[in-house]
């Protein structure tokens, strides 16, 4: 059989691909980074980060760049490739990332964090921050998280339900604008007809999964598989009973949970407890 032809030298890894193309379009349009900067009105560093790969920016970026190269929907596209491929997270995660992809249900607990679907930048920045990442891999991580929450988004996506312990609403950031944000997204995405937002108050007592954070994901078939983690390590459990036994705990901790919309009041209730920022 005859040796396969490479076509084009570009990347095939999602993110350097979108980083390549980027790049090669500045330099076809003969322009250097602080010239495309000063057309569009951007910060020239952000546009420097692009085409290194150290970030993916927002789709709006992307559809603005498409806009101004008269590329519609090329560097979108890419975008969505990169922000979808699992291969940007820790190996740990990669089989759990494909199956998320993939699921039409996600029913999580957070017992000490929110879900990185509905996590807010700041957030996000802080959490991944507070395990040890800085620099360009803080960054990587960042864009890499906050990419999940695509898969809520668009034509079907799958049904998510959260439980947040009130544990996880009191831990507020060394930011405060940050942590407002966080607290106003999670009412907002409440709002979305497939996202449902509960609280486990303190006052509930005692719970099965008082030290497990776990995310059920329904697949199609019917088969349903969890996954359990902590700050060190992950863990993708498919062997039914076992997933079965989690189920359990977790309808049974679903019972003492407020209902949406009491969530909704007691998340807003916390918001008005976050101090102002003076200077804004």
């Amino acid at each position: 059989m005859p040796q396969r032809r490479t076509v084009t030298s570009r990347s095939q890894e999602p993110r350097q691909r979108f980083a390549e193309e980027v790049k090669s379009l500045r330099e076809k349009s003969g322009v250097s980074l602080r010239q495309l900067a000063e057309q569009l009105g951007w910060d020239w560093s952000t546009l420097g980060k692009l085409e290194r790969g150290q970030t993916l920016g927002s789709p709006e970026v992307a559809q603005a760049l498409d806009q101004h190269y008269g590329t519609p929907g090329l560097l979108l596209a890419l975008w969505e490739l990169a922000v979808a491929d699992p291969t940007q997270f820790k190996e740990q995660y990669r089989r759990y990332m494909l199956l998320e992809a993939e699921a039409v249900s996600l029913w999580h607990f957070g017992v000490s964090s929110v879900h990185g679907m509905l996590q807010a930048r700041g957030y996000a920045r802080e959490l991944i921050a507070a395990g040890g990442h800085q620099g360009e891999e803080l960054d990587r991580q960042v864009e890499a998280r906050l990419g999940r929450a695509a898969l809520l988004m668009g034509d079907g996506p799958p049904r998510f339900r959260t439980i947040l312990y009130e544990a996880v609403l009191r831990m507020e950031l060394r930011d405060r604008q940050a942590w407002r944000e966080q607290l106003e997204d999670l009412i907002a995405v409440g709002d979305q007809p497939n996202v449902t937002v509960q609280v486990l108050p303190f006052s509930a007592g005692p719970f099965g999964l008082d030290s497990t954070e776990v995310t059920f994901l329904g697949l199609l078939g019917g088969r349903t598989v969890a996954y359990t983690e902590n700050a060190h390590r992950g863990e993708l459990i498919e062997e039914p009973s076992s997933v079965e036994r989690l189920q359990l705990a977790y309808d049974s901790m679903r019972d003492l949970a407020l209902s949406p919309a009491e969530s909704r009041k007691f998340i807003g209730q916390m918001l008005e407890e976050v101090p102002c920022d003076p200077s804004t």
